[in-house]
């Protein structure tokens, strides 16, 4: 293995080793990626406040999200076509992030089926489900997600329709994807990954094929995914899927206060302060920003996670000290999976771990849960009121 230090590294290796219409999937966002730059580069503008000649040892970044230990506040997010960046990628992350002790979240938009990962791993795994419009399917979707011993759902509410992705419409890149001579010979130059998905049988949307009505192969799936998307998605909807799943809930895809609290009066247990990876609204708020308001709005009512440009232990800990109870990760993982599979989305968490650790101490901490906003240096109006 060469020598990682970052999730910089990471990704190098990735691009040469992806499909570029795999690889332009993970690495972009909506529109002119504002937003997708800013989720990162925001985490830029907050300073860390190092302390000496404090006790140092003995740390601990062990805490609980949504009542379940974990060894650092930080979950794998939810990400479509997993097993495209990697044969078999979703059983592979969610392996890597057992055995760390993360939770590890699998997307309805998965190529491994709940039953796939739930048959690789020996420890339980959150289950991400869409706002479609057919009770049928999402009644079916939870209780499949029920018999796997899932432990927590999460729904996703900000795709109820699909931002526009310039690189993903110039690739072809859809559900299932449209391969042209341009893609395919892309393709053949990525060596490793081609033989790797030679030996799987898991191509294709597993959750879906064979368990949505109508769609009995992967040519059917995209008249399935115009149409299932509900967008007259209101609270009142969110709140007969809550009636569907009886276990802990996460929404994920908050970015406004009113909203934030929206989710506690519908039964959620956490919200995600998400604004999908800057892949839906251009332009909205980064999630760092979005943060404190939120957190303002809903103070102790429900447990605050946050996704969207989190790369590094120290974006962990900034988001801690900011008030969220936990962080997830994407991209940092999928590179890790892409360039070198299960080992990589271990080292992606090693790397995160190890810089979350190191800062917390330098900042004069032994314990993530006592870690609070005094550690940080943030410029007036941050966070402050945008109108």
């Amino acid at each position: 293995m060469p020598v990682i230090t970052e999730i910089e590294d990471l990704k190098r290796i990735y691009k040469r080793r992806v499909p570029k219409m795999f690889y332009d999937y993970c690495e972009s966002g909506s529109w002119s990626e504002q937003t997708f730059r800013e989720n990162v580069s925001d985490f830029d503008k907050i300073y860390l406040r190092q302390r000496v000649a404090i006790d140092m040892a003995n740390r601990s970044t062990a805490t609980q999200l949504i009542g379940q230990d974990v060894s650092m506040p930080v979950a794998l997010a939810p990400v479509g076509l997993t097993g495209m960046q990697h044969f078999d990628g979703e059983i592979k992350a969610a392996q890597a992030a057992a055995d760390f002790g993360v939770p590890y979240c699998l997307s309805t938009m998965s190529i491994c089926s709940i039953e796939d990962v739930a048959e690789h791993t020996n420890k339980p795994f959150w289950m991400q489900v869409y706002t479609l419009k057919d009770d049928d399917f999402m009644q079916r979707l939870f209780d499949r997600a029920k018999a796997a011993n899932c432990s927590a759902a999460v729904i996703t509410v900000d795709l109820q329709l699909l931002g526009q992705r310039h690189k993903d419409l110039k690739n072809g890149l859809s559900a299932p994807p449209k391969l042209t001579p341009k893609s395919v010979a892309n393709m053949m130059t990525k060596v490793q990954w081609g033989l790797g998905m030679l030996q799987t049988k898991r191509r294709f949307f597993g959750n879906i094929v064979g368990h949505a009505k109508g769609v009995t192969d992967p040519s059917s799936l995209t008249t399935w995914t115009a149409q299932s998307f509900d967008q007259s998605l209101d609270w009142d909807r969110i709140r007969e899927f809550r009636k569907m799943w009886d276990g802990p809930l996460i929404i994920k895809g908050i970015i406004d206060p009113r909203d934030a609290l929206e989710a506690c009066n519908v039964g959620a247990d956490a919200i995600v302060v998400s604004n999908h990876g800057g892949r839906q609204l251009d332009g909205a708020l980064s999630s760092i920003r979005a943060l404190e308001p939120i957190m303002d709005a809903v103070g102790d009512k429900i447990e605050v996670h946050l996704d969207s440009g989190v790369r590094s232990g120290q974006d962990v800990l900034k988001a801690v000290a900011m008030g969220a109870k936990g962080t997830w990760i994407g991209r940092a993982y999928v590179y890790g999976l892409g360039a070198m599979g299960q080992a990589g989305v271990t080292k992606a968490l090693e790397v995160i771990h190890k810089e979350l650790d190191m800062s917390m101490a330098l900042c004069g901490h032994r314990d993530i849960n006592g870690v609070d906003r005094d550690i940080l240096m943030v410029p007036k109006g941050f966070a402050g009121d945008w109108g």
